[in-house]
């Protein structure tokens, strides 16, 4: 299958780009306050006008994801904000990205803003199995801002529990947005709890399905492993979001210097993972991504 069924740029590995390309720091890996300060708002202008760049030359359309990954309850005491400034930067983060929308609708032929979600817990190892009522209860704040704020969809990336998936399903669907959910999986293609990738979507598929399922976070390599078992449901997988490495989860977690990756690596192995995915429409990036690397993957030239 080749880039036929490819309909949506998104973008590369936001944090990794903005902490080691430009010297941001983002404590606990939070990229959130940015929406807060017009020197944030600045950069985070300037890293998507990049993949707005990447869509237009490849002519399809350009999903605009908020720089939200952190902005749930238990990271945002972390870094001292309540539940009130979690939703103040939530809905902010959904008018920003709307306002680049409007301003890039000219140059790309369709332009999405995407709520994002991440895990309650680190996202790169396993945590206690998730009970999905809790999880709906818990991320449901955050879905329902993005509801609130206009957002087209709701994406949440770096799941590591089936249970935490099918809350966050629930939740998206109470407030009535399409939901994708994305796993992410260690080198031997299985989540960290050791559930398969198979496994995974089958069981949120049977209890609450979203619209569709993505991988991030994990080199295309380690992608690969997990989809012997899956079967007719390599069909439910509609977006990557790829690791420009090769290292673990664990590794990376410990790495002081960026790993770039090999883009030629990344693109061969990117496009064999995606000729065994039938229904492949979103690619974008992950840690140790830019713009140069999901330009690759299009097949266009990184913007100037």
């Amino acid at each position: 299958m080749g880039r036929e069924t490819w309909r949506w740029v998104t973008d590369g590995g936001l944090e990794t780009d903005l902490i080691f390309h430009h010297g941001v720091d983002l404590p606990e890996f939070a990229a959130y306050p940015l929406v807060w300060t017009e020197h944030g708002r600045g950069l985070l202008h300037h890293y998507y006008e990049g993949y707005a760049a990447v869509a237009a030359a490849a002519d399809v359309g350009l999903r605009l994801e908020t720089p939200t990954w952190r902005a749930n309850p238990d990271w945002g005491a972390v870094l001292g904000h309540d539940a009130s400034a979690l939703e103040d930067a939530n809905r902010e983060a959904v008018a920003l990205l709307q306002g680049y929308a409007e301003e890039w609708r000219g140059r790309v032929p369709e332009v999405i803003v995407s709520g994002i979600i991440g895990p309650r817990g680190d996202g790169y190892a396993a945590g206690p199995v998730v009970d999905p009522d809790e999880a709906a209860a818990y991320h449901e704040p955050q879905v329902r801002a993005f509801a609130e704020a206009g957002a087209d969809a709701v994406s949440a990336l770096t799941l590591t529990d089936a249970g935490e998936a099918i809350g966050v399903v629930r939740a998206a669907d109470a407030s009535g947005l399409p939901v994708s959910v994305a796993f992410t999986v260690e080198t031997d293609g299985r989540l960290p709890n050791g559930t398969t990738l198979a496994e995974a979507v089958e069981r949120v598929d049977d209890a609450a399905p979203p619209a569709y399922f993505m991988v991030n976070c994990a080199h295309p390599t380690h992608v690969l492993a997990g989809l012997a078992d899956l079967g007719d449901r390599a069909g439910r997988i509609h977006g990557l979001r790829s690791n420009a490495s090769t290292q673990t989860h664990a590794e990376l977690d410990e790495a002081e210097t960026l790993d770039e990756g090999d883009v030629g690596l990344l693109v061969r192995t990117h496009r064999e993972l995606a000729d065994r995915l039938p229904a492949l429409a979103v690619v974008g990036g992950c840690c140790g991504t830019d713009v140069r690397h999901v330009a690759a993957l299009w097949g266009v030239d990184p913007p100037g």
